[in-house]
C-alpha cells in the first residue's frame, strides 16, 4: 500500500478509497522524540528562523521518511502551505493540491471535492462506502468528547488525542477503531471528577501538549478542544453525502462560521474560559483580534514556537489566568 502525507485535514475518503495508506504529516513530527531534527533538518535546507515550526517539521517529515506523495491544502489553512508544496515538488515530492473555497458556497465545496475524486480516480459509491464506514469510528470520537464534558472522565489530552487522530485514523482505520473502543471501555469504568473550571482549546492543535496536565494542577480541565473536534467531524450524521460533511467542517471557512460554533460550544459546555492557543508566525495570530471581541468570555492567548513543552512564562501567565476564572467563578456563586 502506498503512502500519501497530508499537511491537514482533507477528503481522507477519497484517499483510502484509492488504496492509499494516509499520514497526517503534523502527527509524526509532534510526536515524534526528536521532533526538533525535523525543524533542523529544514532549517539546514534553507528554511527561515522566521518560519512557522509546524512548516518546516512537515517539511523535515516528507525528507526523512522519503514521503514520495503529499496532499498540500494550499487554501483554507495554512498561509505557508503552497511556498512549502513548491519546495516539496522540487525535491521530488508528487503534490496533489487541494483548497477549501473561499466563500464556503456548497456548490464549491463539491467542485472541489469531485475535482479532487477525479484526480484519483475513484467513484462516488466507493467514497460514500468509506464515508459511512469512517462515520462508526466519528460517533465513537463523539462519545469521548462526550465523556469529556459530561461525565468529566476522559482527560482533556484523552479528548486532543483522540479527535486529532481522526485527520488521518493513525493509517489504519480498522485498528483505531478498535483502540478508540478499547479506551472508551477503560474511560467508562472511572469515577467522574468534575474540574472547578471548564476550560476551552481554541485555535491549532498545540505542541505543548503538557499544557493539558499542567491546567489541571489548579483544579481546571480543557473539555473542548476545538479544532481537533472538528477533525472528527462532530455533525456527522447531519450529512447525507461527503460534500455536506466537508462544508460544514468550521476551521477552513470564514470567522464568522467558526465563531457560530465556538460560541454554542461555549454555552453547551458551560465554559468558564478559553485558551487561544496560536503559533508563532503564523497568520491566524491575526484572527485574536475578532475572537476577542466576539466571544463573551475571558480569552488568554498563548503562542508556540519550537518548543513542545510550556516555557516558564507561559506557564506564569496561564496560573494568572487561572487564579483570575477562579476569583471570578466565586464572584458569581
Amino acid at each position: 500500500m502506498s503512502k500519501i502525507g497530508i499537511t491537514t485535514t482533507v477528503p481522507s475518503e477519497i484517499l483510502f478509497a484509492a488504496g492509499y495508506q494516509v499520514i497526517d504529516l503534523n502527527n509524526i513530527f509532534v510526536t515524534a522524540d526528536d521532533y526538533s531534527d525535523y525543524i533542523d533538518l529544514a532549517e539546514r535546507d534553507g528554511f527561515p528562523k522566521s518560519c512557522c515550526a509546524w512548516t518546516k517539521g512537515i517539511y523535515g517529515v516528507c525528507v526523512a521518511h522519503d514521503i514520495k506523495e503529499v496532499v498540500g491544502v494550499i487554501s483554507g489553512d495554512c498561509s505557508n502551505t503552497e511556498a512549502l508544496a513548491g519546495v516539496l515538488e522540487k525535491r521530488g515530492v508528487k503534490i496533489h493540491p487541494f483548497s477549501y473555497p473561499h466563500g464556503r458556497k456548497l456548490a464549491d465545496v463539491k467542485a472541489e471535492i469531485e475535482r479532487f475524486r477525479e484526480c484519483f480516480g475513484v467513484s462516488q459509491e466507493s467514497v460514500e462506502e468509506y464515508r459511512e464506514k469512517f462515520n462508526q469510528i466519528r460517533a465513537l470520537a463523539e462519545e469521548i468528547d462526550r465523556l469529556t464534558y459530561q461525565d468529566y472522565k476522559a482527560s482533556g489530552f484523552e479528548n486532543h488525542l483522540y479527535q486529532v487522530s481522526c485527520s488521518d485514523f493513525n493509517g489504519d482505520p480498522d485498528l483505531f477503531k478498535e483502540q478508540l473502543a478499547e479506551k472508551i471501555t477503560e474511560i467508562e469504568a472511572r469515577e467522574a471528577k468534575e474540574p472547578k473550571l471548564r476550560l476551552g482549546l481554541i485555535g491549532v492543535p498545540p505542541m505543548t501538549v503538557d499544557l493539558y496536565q499542567y491546567v489541571t494542577e489548579f483544579g481546571a480541565r480543557i473539555i473542548y478542544n476545538e479544532v481537533q473536534r472538528e477533525f472528527a467531524f462532530p455533525r456527522w450524521q447531519e450529512a447525507d453525502n461527503i460534500y455536506q460533511l466537508y462544508h460544514d467542517y468550521t476551521y477552513p471557512y470564514d470567522l464568522e462560521f467558526r465563531l457560530q460554533e465556538l460560541n454554542k460550544q461555549i454555552q453547551e459546555r458551560k465554559l468558564d474560559g478559553i485558551i487561544h492557543y496560536t503559533q508563532a508566525f503564523c497568520h491566524r495570530n491575526i484572527e485574536q483580534i475578532v475572537i476577542k471581541d466576539e466571544l463573551e468570555l475571558p480569552i488568554l492567548n498563548i503562542k508556540g514556537d519550537k518548543l513542545n513543552q510550556l516555557d516558564s512564562r507561559t506557564k506564569l501567565r496561564l496560573e494568572a489566568f487561572l487564579d483570575m476564572l477562579g476569583d471570578l467563578k466565586e464572584g458569581q456563586a
